[in-house]
C-alpha cells in the first residue's frame, strides 16, 4: 500500500478525533478507522473521558457489519494504542485479541505509561506497526496533551479583541463592545474546547462577566481569576452559576461551595500558578484578559497560541492599549463580517516530539 493511502486514512482519523474536542481531556483526542481492501469497514473516536477509546468504538463498529473481515484488515489510529489499564482496558490487548495484522499510527503517546509500550506490545504479538506517517500533524492535533505532559503545564491560548487602532478597552468603567455577535458566538465555542478560561481581577470586577459558554455547544470550562490581593467580590456573576471557579492570589486559601481561593506566594507567580493547574489536571487555558495579564504571559514566554480579533472598522479615541506579541509567527487570518481573526504561535515553544 502506498504512503499516500496511509495519509488519506490517517487524515480521516484526525477528522474523527476532533469530534471529541472539549469532552475527552485530560485524555488525548483519538480517531481510528479499520480498512479492508481499500474500504473502510469501521470507524470510531474517543467520545468522553473515562469511556471507551477510539479503537474500541472502531472495532465494535466493524464487528456489527463485517465481523469476518476484522482479522484481515489494517487499523489506522491517530495516536499509539494504550498498553496499560487506566479508566479502560488496554487497546493494544483488544487489537491483539481480534488478530488485526497491521496497525498504522500517526504518532506515539507522550504519556509515560504508554510511550512506545503500545507499539512494542503489538510488535511482540507479531503485528506489523507502521509509524511516522503525518507525525507532526498527529502531534499538532493533540498539542494540548503533548504540552501538558512534556512541559508540565497547560497549553496556553491568549485571546483578545481590539479596535483598528489597537485599543482593547476603555479607561473608564464603561465596557467597550468591540466584536460582533457572530464573533462572540465563535469565542463561546472556543471556550468549550478548553479546560479553563482565565481573566484578571480588573476584568472580572469591571465587566462582571459570566465566563460561560452559553452560546456554544460543549462542556463549560473552569473559571479562573488572577488577583494578587485576593480582593475579588464573591457576589460576581462568575461565582453564581456554571462551572467551578478558582481565584489565584497571594493572600488566602478559602473553600466555598462553587469556588475556592488558592494562595500562591512564590516569586514567579505565573509559573507557580501553571504548576498548580497542572496538578489539577487542567490541560489547557484560554486567557481572555485584561491587557496586563495577557502581557505578563507574553513577557514570560508562557504562551503557545494567540488569537487576536480586530474590528476592522472601529477606531477608539483612546483607552487601554492592546498587548504586544513577541517572538511570534502568524499562522492564518480569517474574516468574520467586519472582524479579522489572526492566529499566531510562539516561536520558542516547539514540541519535543512524540517519542521524547
Amino acid at each position: 500500500m502506498e504512503r499516500t493511502s496511509y495519509k488519506e486514512y490517517l487524515r480521516r482519523c484526525f477528522q474523527l478525533a476532533q469530534l471529541g474536542a472539549g469532552y475527552v481531556a485530560p485524555n488525548p483526542m483519538v480517531g481510528a478507522v479499520l480498512v479492508h481492501d481499500d474500504t473502510i469497514i469501521g470507524e470510531g473516536y474517543h467520545q468522553h473521558y473515562g469511556e471507551a477509546h477510539a479503537e474500541v468504538h472502531c472495532i465494535n463498529n466493524a464487528l456489527k457489519s463485517h465481523p469476518e473481515l476484522v482479522s484481515q484488515s489494517t487499523l489506522y489510529v491517530s495516536l499509539e494504542p494504550c498498553s496499560h489499564f487506566g479508566k479502560t482496558p488496554p487497546c493494544a490487548d483488544l487489537i491483539i485479541k481480534h488478530q488485526i495484522p497491521k496497525v498504522v499510527i500517526g504518532c506515539r503517546d507522550s504519556f509515560v505509561a504508554v510511550n512506545g509500550r503500545g507499539v512494542e506490545k503489538l510488535r511482540n504479538a507479531g503485528i506489523e506497526v507502521v509509524e511516522h506517517i503525518l507525525e507532526q500533524e498527529a502531534i499538532a492535533l493533540n498539542k494540548r496533551f503533548f504540552t501538558f505532559h512534556q512541559r508540565k503545564r497547560p497549553y496556553i491560548i491568549l485571546k483578545w479583541a481590539q479596535t483598528k487602532n489597537n485599543i482593547i478597552g476603555s479607561n473608564s468603567n464603561e465596557r467597550m463592545l468591540i466584536t460582533s455577535t457572530i464573533t462572540n458566538r465563535l469565542v463561546h465555542q472556543w471556550r468549550t474546547e478548553e479546560a479553563a478560561i482565565m481573566v484578571g481581577a480588573k476584568t472580572a470586577v469591571k465587566d462582571d462577566p459570566l465566563l460561560d459558554n452559553r452560546n456554544g455547544q460543549g462542556k463549560a470550562p473552569v473559571k479562573i481569576v488572577v488577583s494578587a490581593s485576593g480582593a475579588v467580590p464573591e457576589s460576581l456573576k462568575l461565582f453564581q452559576s456554571g462551572a467551578p471557579a478558582i481565584v489565584f492570589n497571594a493572600q488566602k486559601n478559602k473553600e466555598a461551595e462553587r469556588h475556592r481561593f488558592i494562595k500562591i506566594t512564590a516569586v514567579h507567580f505565573l509559573e507557580a500558578m501553571l504548576d498548580e493547574l497542572h496538578q489539577l489536571q487542567l490541560q489547557s487555558v484560554l486567557v481572555e484578559g485584561g491587557a496586563q495579564l495577557l502581557q505578563s504571559f507574553i513577557d514570560a514566554g508562557l504562551w503557545d497560541e494567540a488569537r487576536v480579533i480586530t474590528n476592522t472598522t472601529m477606531i477608539a479615541p483612546g483607552g487601554v492599549r492592546a498587548p504586544e506579541l513577541r517572538n511570534h509567527t502568524l499562522l492564518q487570518t480569517d474574516l468574520l463580517v467586519k472582524d479579522e481573526i489572526a492566529f499566531y504561535k510562539n516561536n520558542h515553544n516547539h514540541f519535543i516530539g512524540s517519542d521524547g
